[in-house]
């Protein structure tokens, strides 16, 4: 009799990359349109509104003053309506001032409108980052904050291509439809997180994704008195504190100057290196396509080596770019300058989610990765404001970028001191 054999069925997809499958969609609306998209709709937008240097530069920074307020009180959001309610609530912010943009006539109204904009990036973008921590355990953190935040550089693809065409199809005021067009989208992907999004793994009778790993032995046995090798829960929480804020400070860095860079790279192609505006949104969405795999790239490789030799080599990676985006060279290494940039822009952030995670647990997550927040917010209302002052000064954003090449080099020394975690938050 012959033995009947049984079909093999693949296992499954675990929900949680339902949920990091979800968090493309959000960030490519709420970061991607709501955020990085503003580079490529400014130089129509200044000649429409009579815009100068120094106002560009106050809109982004104005932005990032909403997203730093939302940051504030995200997490006690969050505790309140769960994370699913404040990031269906945090789109719909972003989409409907993203419409009324559209209608605007003054500098005043653009900026309150898109500081506005920033506090719905702010609801919808720091409860997805702290579902990571819940939905994936260490081994696996990293990959799937990368993924995540792939949605960011498909939004830069899209508006890279977008934007110039509905420019050239509709003249002048083709911005104006832009901002209509990506308010609706942003309201579409507001209703599908709603749908979708579970708060944590429990809601769908599942466990975390990933292996939980052996804890490593620090001292002592199991029920023996705390040795000087056994760190103790109160030294243990004020070294996670002190981490925290060295997390903070490396954080800041990205914060001010990867939003100059995002802010007037465009602007500086055309207005200072002659690219026709198809030519310069052709090269942003070169740089949005490289950023696809930025995230998994980087989140993988923390997970290997680390999270502090992850930082330490995309820190080096931006000091580079920024420095050949500065220096008068000729357009082959500015071309080099936006690969670069491309292929790192996600990786602080993604090294980031992933490490606050690692020194905080899934129950403090939101909250941590709120209070470093803050330093990255600080670092983006300094950052914009400061490079078109000098572009303002000086005539040209050279100045700015060299500004950005220095501050990166500190953040990569100041990594190399991030100590290991003091716990295990496997």
């Amino acid at each position: 009799m012959n033995k009947s054999h049984t079909p093999k069925f693949r296992k499954p997809l675990h929900y949680g990359w339902i949920i990091v499958f979800t968090g493309v969609a959000i960030l490519f609306a709420c970061l991607g349109l709501g955020r990085f998209a503003i580079g490529m709709l400014l130089p129509s937008m200044g000649l429409s509104l009579d815009l100068n240097y120094s106002q560009m530069g106050f809109i982004g920074t104005g932005n990032f003053m909403g997203y730093m307020v939302s940051v504030l009180f995200s997490g006690m959001v969050t505790t309140y309506l769960g994370a699913r309610n404040t990031i269906f609530l945090g789109l719909l912010l972003v989409g409907s001032t993203m419409g009324l943009i559209s209608q605007t006539t003054t500098f005043s109204q653009v900026l309150v409108l898109y500081t506005i904009t920033g506090i719905g990036t702010g609801l919808a973008n720091m409860p997805l980052m702290g579902l990571i921590s819940h939905w994936f355990l260490k081994s696996a953190r990293g990959r799937a904050a990368g993924t995540m935040l792939s949605g960011n550089g498909l939004a830069i693809v899209f508006a890279g291509v977008f934007v110039p065409w509905v420019n050239g199809a509709a003249g002048a005021e083709g911005w104006r439809i832009a901002w209509i067009f990506m308010g609706v989208i942003s309201l579409i992907i507001a209703m599908v997180a709603l749908v979708l999004l579970r708060n944590d793994p429990t809601q769908k009778g599942l466990t975390p994704v990933g292996e939980k790993r052996k804890e490593k032995k620090i001292g002592g046995n199991p029920g023996d008195p705390v040795s000087a090798a056994t760190p103790s829960p109160q030294n243990a929480s004020k070294t996670s504190q002190k981490t925290m804020v060295h997390l903070g400070c490396i954080y800041l860095f990205f914060g001010a100057t990867y939003s100059v860079y995002v802010t007037f790279i465009v602007t500086a192609l055309v207005n200072e290196h002659g690219f026709g505006e198809g030519a310069a949104g052709s090269f942003w969405a070169v740089v949005g396509a490289l950023s696809i795999f930025s995230g998994p790239l980087f989140g993988g490789l923390s997970d290997r080596i680390g999270r502090r030799k992850g930082l330490m080599i995309a820190y080096t990676l931006f000091t580079l770019a920024y420095i050949l985006a500065a220096a008068p060279l000729p357009n082959m290494f500015l071309y080099g300058s936006i690969v670069i940039f491309g292929l790192i822009v996600w990786s602080i952030p993604t090294i980031m989610s992933a490490a606050v995670g690692d020194y905080m647990g899934p129950a403090q997550a939101v909250k941590a990765l709120g209070f470093v927040t803050l330093f990255f917010g600080a670092g983006q209302i300094a950052g914009p404001a400061m490079a078109g002052f000098l572009a303002d000064v000086t005539g040209s954003f050279s100045a700015g970028f060299w500004l950005c090449a220095g501050l990166t080099c500190l953040a990569a020394l100041l990594s190399y001191f991030l100590k290991d975690p003091a716990a295990d938050y496997s």
